[in-house]
Order: C-alpha cells, then structure tokens, then sequence
C-alpha cells in the first residue's frame, strides 16, 4: 500500500496537505505494528503506563465498565484511528479498548508521537484536528441518547459509521461491511438487543435501510437522513485543507 492510502494517511489528509516527508514521519508510526484476536483488550480501565495504537485493520470498541459489570460503548474504532490516546496521556487509561474483529494496529508510545511532531510539525495540527473530531462525536453520541428515539438514534448512528468509512475508503452512499452484531449496538445505543432487533426490522420495513448477514445497505439514503435528522457538518470533512 503506498503511503497516502493508509487509512490514517487518508483521514488526516483530510485536514492537512501531506507531503511526502510528512507521510514518512506517518508511516514512522506503524514500525511496531501487531496483530490482536477478538474479545482481548488492547487496553485496561485503571491501568497505567499503556500504549497507544493506531488501527490499520477490524474494528474495535471502546467502553466503560461500571461497578456492577454493566457496560457502556462510548464508540467504536475503524481504521485510521487512534486506540487509547488518552492512555500515554493520563496517569492511568479511562476506558478499556476491545477488539470487535481480528485486528492488525501500530504501538505508538509518546516519544513516538512527539519524534513524528518535531519532523513534521504538521501532522501534530492533523491529530489535534482528529481527536477535536472523536470530541465532537462524543457530544453527538449524548445528543441522541438523551434527546433521539430508538430509530433515530440507530439511524444517525448508522450514517455516522457510513461517513466516517467513507473518508478511509470502506464505504460509499449504498452501505458498507459491519461486524457488529445486536448485542454490541445494543450496549452502544443504550437500547436492549430485543429493542434494537425490532428497530432494525421497522426501519427494513420502511425501506429505508437493511442490515443483515454483516453489510449495511441504504435502501433510502435521503429517507433516513431525513429520519435521523443527520447533519455531517459535526464531522468536518467537507473542508478545505490546511496547507
């Protein structure tokens, strides 16, 4: 793969004109790249001096524990993006990081990040602008928790996905490939699995979209826009880029 079609490369291109100095200092970042199973974290609530990675393949969720074992999903990862940011950061991570798939991601430690920064000073810009974008998810992700029904929150989270795919190339305005099965959106949508069967069927049964046998497909992609209220402008990929 050249170095511009990386999913990272891809996702911060986006934001910054990358040179190929600054795609060198990018690719710097995957020499310690390995390959994890499913269902095995990444890393651990409460632990300190984890590393961080950078997802190149499969896709991930990040989550909450709480004391009595429930289990939030704050969000899932693709590639391109980064795991555990947070935790070469903070004294001791906040969230655990779960494979959902089979994966191949890069450790990165601090020093890496730092060494990528001082040679290419642009791609520290490109990464702020990246996690400002994880930040503005988060907001969205409360938005429809607390205020969205049942169908408009699958909705919007389904597009979401659709969007962020197609800025690494995984995805276009028919749908795409997801792993995730009723449990795990079940506990990302703060819906039961029951629930989130029943709104998947209703929305199948509006033709607006389908998702069985792992693929996502818009029947009406403009129907559930509509529905969800879906406004991408949040996500900041249609902008013009830093040079």
């Amino acid at each position: 793969m050249r170095l511009a079609d990386s999913p990272l490369a891809r996702k911060l291109g986006a934001y910054v004109a990358l040179s190929e100095a600054e795609l060198e200092a990018l690719n710097g970042l995957h020499r310690r790249r390995r390959r994890f199973e499913a269902g095995r974290d990444l890393v651990l609530q409460g632990q300190s001096h984890q590393s961080a990675y950078i997802l190149a393949e499969g896709w991930v969720a990040s989550y909450k524990l709480l004391p009595d074992g429930a289990r939030q999903i704050v969000d899932f990862q693709i590639p391109g993006d980064f795991l555990g940011l947070r935790s070469i950061l903070f004294h001791a991570s906040d969230h655990n990081v779960e494979p959902v798939t089979r994966i191949e991601a890069s450790e990165v430690l601090a020093s890496d990040l730092l060494d990528a920064f001082q040679l290419a000073p642009k791609l520290a810009a490109a990464v702020l602008w990246a996690v400002s974008r994880d930040e503005a998810m988060v907001v969205e992700h409360l938005v429809s928790l607390g205020r969205r029904s049942a169908e408009e929150r699958m909705a919007h989270f389904l597009l979401e996905m659709d969007a962020r795919l197609q800025l690494v190339g995984l995805a276009d305005r028919t749908g795409y490939d997801c792993p995730l099965s009723q449990y795990l959106l079940a506990d990302a949508l703060g819906l039961s699995a029951v629930h989130v069967n029943r709104v998947l069927r209703h929305l199948r049964e509006q033709g607006l979209v389908t998702f069985q046998k792992g693929r996502v497909c818009f029947d009406d992609f403009d129907g559930l826009v509509a529905l969800a209220g879906f406004d991408a402008t949040y996500l900041d990929q249609e902008r013009p880029l830093l040079r």
